[in-house]
């Protein structure tokens, strides 16, 4: 097996929105904020080469989107998926599946891209797309709070090109996706969103998407306002962390601008940051 870690562009979002309840004052030494009290974030994606298997865990905000909607999310950075998929060899039809942790646009922009004529097509066109039920259900019938994360043209054509499949928590992980462990739902951020774990090199990684969004947000009060359910992240969160800091796990993270992997240690204070280092080094 060999796992990469793929950027695909950074982006920014508003502090006060990433770090919740916790004043600025505090969150500011972490990710310094710009004048429009916005932070850089990363848009950080998986890939994992194993038994003839070539599995993309989520994708970023791909390109389709206008100017406008560009504009509010302040897109920078040289990276591309597709430039980041080139440096290791490979092309989007070499993709065989596309893991997505869950739907909202930063996760899943990527899956789907807009032809000049306007059509919209799957970016992997030879990749099973995995989601589960009760989170596409979620997804295309969104709440009004985070219906602005829950783009159509994301998610419907997934649906529309038959190449949609769903993981089913009670039947344990596809063989598909046998690389993986164990599959962890948490529905603090979003509705059943999944957070795989797998071993590799004699460690256990999981992929914390946007339970752990960054090492920023390891000390249990740091949950973004975007959670639908912050009392249940926390929790969740801390079940993972204790998990992490008990057995040594490497924690890949999605959005942090800095740091690409992770591990945890228990302190009086509780969990905390161990160390940050990159996949490769490993």
């Amino acid at each position: 097996m060999h796992i990469h870690t793929l950027d695909t562009g950074l982006f920014k979002l508003d502090g006060g929105a990433m770090f919740g309840v916790v004043p600025k004052s505090m969150w500011q030494k972490l990710n310094p904020a710009d004048a429009n009290n916005m932070c850089t974030w990363a848009m950080r994606c998986l890939l994992i080469e194993d038994a003839g298997r070539l599995v993309l865990v989520d994708n970023g905000i791909g390109d389709k989107q206008d100017e406008k909607f560009r504009g509010h999310f302040y897109l920078h950075g040289d990276d591309t998926l597709e430039k980041s998929l080139r440096k290791l060899g490979f092309t989007s039809s070499d993709i065989t599946d596309v893991f997505l942790t869950h739907l909202h646009f930063d996760h899943c922009g990527g899956s789907v891209v807009r032809q000049a004529d306007g059509k919209l097509e799957l970016a992997f066109p030879n990749a099973t797309y995995w989601s589960n039920q009760a989170h596409w259900d979620w997804a295309v019938t969104p709440n009004p709070r985070e219906k602005a994360s829950f783009l159509r043209e994301n998610i419907l054509p997934i649906q529309e090109s038959g190449h949609l499949r769903f993981v089913d928590a009670a039947a344990g992980v596809p063989a598909e996706l046998s690389m993986f462990r164990e599959i962890i739902f948490a529905d603090g951020h979003t509705e059943k969103m999944m957070v795989p774990v797998l071993e590799y090199k004699g460690r256990t990684l999981a992929f914390m998407a946007d339970l752990l969004p960054s090492t920023g947000h390891i000390p249990l009060p740091y949950v973004m306002s975007y959670d639908m359910r912050p009392l249940q992240t926390l929790a969740e969160k801390e079940q993972v962390l204790r998990r992490a800091a008990d057995e040594n796990w490497v924690l890949l993270l999605e959005h942090d601008p800095a740091a690409a992997c992770c591990t945890v240690q228990h302190t009086e204070k509780g969990v905390r940051l161990a160390e940050t280092f990159t996949l490769s080094e490993l």
